[in-house]
């Protein structure tokens, strides 16, 4: 049996297998023998491991057996734990991919079983940690495979760059798609059931230079959270917007970036106002979630249903509240606001940085200034921060550069805020799950005259702050203050 303690191993040699893969597997790469790679594993170890990462370093394996106790510390010991660990998959969580198409079971795949190993892996790992995407890309001289994890993305897995057509085409494959088409853009699904639920997958294919880049969102409706007060308003805010999604026509807007929680913020409050009395039917591009009581239809833009056209025609359908996922054009913007100014309540999202650019975005787009100022209600701007691990947050007074870049007063500047660590419960990474942060603009009698006369959207934001507007970064410090999020994560998402 090998005595790890005297061999000395080269980095370059311990790149070859993934930190994931390691702790995953228990294995160790040892050294490079002619064409082999010798790896340490445990004495008892399952032997499709070996074809597995044959498979993914590239080279034949020889296998040293050494005990698992010790093993294991002389992996953790080698491999730095500073970046994402991949949980370890049990059978009991393996995930079982579903058929899309009764006919699914004609296609035949010629990859080997390491390519179809490593891709259930993947993302049965991903959907595991919480993982809202999987990116895979490929470069010249290798085949990156990315998580997005609360926001951020971590690089996860590097497969030998041989394989990259293998696990694209697999992919392809599992969603559907036309493996021989690689100019062209192409959109799939794949659902996969784990446990009692099932998950929905959608699909992206964009061709680069060194091949095609795929994109896999992950819509996994058990973290889909439907309680309003649990997104994150700040109370005063939350009993506000409560009073105003009651109303019984008028338009709600929600803007924010893409990624930054609006159609989430959407889905709670039709969630909290949905009742056997009412007609609620939504327009999407995509469906991203199924709510029951609520009539969902898709865009479908090859076919003419475009949001104006779907939203024509449900106006024909008895609709109490209309949800547009997004007003991207004058016809839209029109239309969604003459109908909330004869009887319906609309909501709605837009791209813009803060809520008073709302109103001077729908005034670009060709409204007028008196229908927005008639028609509207509230807009949120909003933004979503990582919260700290409660395991492992540490207490920190501010820098002398974060005092500056956030305009500390004194008495801010000498609150304790909290830093992240890193520690197993959140994957060495300092953050788990993330909190909405929302800045309300409140349509009332002063902002409406504004508005109006066709006021900027400077002066608007202005005037709301004078009548106790809380902005992005004021409500992004709160949360700091209360050690909810860092002050880095303030920094990295508003602005002053």
């Amino acid at each position: 049996m090998v005595d790890l303690t005297s061999i000395k191993i080269n980095p370059e040699i311990l790149k070859l297998v993934p930190k994931e893969t390691a702790l995953e597997f228990s294995v160790l790469p040892l050294y490079a023998e002619d064409d082999s790679i010798v790896v340490a594993l445990p004495e008892k170890h399952d032997r499709q491991i070996l074809s597995d990462l044959a498979f993914m370093i590239g080279r034949k394996i020889r296998v040293e057996a050494v005990s698992i106790d010790a093993l294991l510390p002389v992996i953790q010991k080698l491999y730095d734990v500073s970046t994402i660990d991949v949980r370890k998959s049990s059978t009991l969580d393996a995930a079982e991919f579903l058929s899309l198409k009764d006919d699914e079971h004609k296609v035949e795949f010629s990859a080997d079983a390491g390519v179809v190993t490593l891709v259930n892996r993947v993302i049965t790992d991903a959907i595991q940690m919480g993982a809202s995407d999987i990116h895979v890309e490929p470069y010249q001289r290798l085949l990156r495979i990315r998580y997005r994890l609360d926001g951020v993305l971590h690089d996860v897995l590097q497969p030998p760059v041989e394989k990259t057509k293998p696990i694209i085409s697999r992919l392809k494959i599992m969603a559907d798609l036309d493996i021989a088409e690689k100019r062209r853009p192409q959109d799939g699904r794949i659902r996969v059931r784990q446990k009692e639920r099932i998950i929905d997958i959608r699909v992206s294919t964009l061709p680069t230079d060194f091949g095609e880049k795929v994109v896999l969102r992950i819509l996994d409706k058990s973290q889909l959270q439907l309680d309003m007060a649990k997104l994150g308003f700040e109370e005063r805010d939350l009993r506000l917007f409560q009073r105003t999604i009651h109303l019984p026509y008028g338009m709600i807007l929600v803007t924010g970036p893409t990624g930054s929680g609006k159609t989430t913020t959407l889905y709670a409050a039709l969630n909290y106002i949905n009742n056997p009395q009412i007609n609620i039917t939504t327009i999407e591009d995509p469906i991203e979630y199924n709510l029951p009581g609520i009539n969902q239809t898709h865009v479908r833009a090859d076919i003419g249903v475009t949001f104006a056209a779907a939203l024509r025609s449900i106006l024909r359908q008895d609709p109490n509240v209309i949800m547009v996922g997004e007003i991207r054009d004058a016809e839209t913007a029109e239309i969604a606001i003459r109908a909330a100014l004869t009887g319906h309540l609309v909501f709605s999202t837009l791209h813009t940085n803060d809520a008073a650019s709302a109103i001077t975005r729908l005034i670009d787009m060709g409204v007028e200034p008196f229908l927005v100022a008639s028609s509207v209600k509230m807009i949120l701007a909003q933004r979503l921060l990582r919260k700290l691990c409660d395991n492992c947050k540490r207490e920190s007074l501010p820098t002398a550069e974060e005092k500056e870049e956030l305009g500390l007063t004194s008495s801010q500047s000498s609150v304790q805020y909290f830093k992240h660590a890193g520690c197993p419960a959140c994957n060495h990474v300092g953050y788990k799950s993330r909190t909405a942060v929302y800045e309300i603009l409140q349509l009332q009698n002063g902002l409406v005259e504004s508005i109006g006369k066709g006021v900027g959207a400077s002066d608007l934001r202005m005037k709301a702050q004078s009548h106790g507007l809380l902005t992005l970064r004021q409500a992004a410090l709160r949360k700091a203050e209360r050690g909810e999020t860092s002050l880095d994560e303030v920094i990295r998402e508003t602005v002053g």
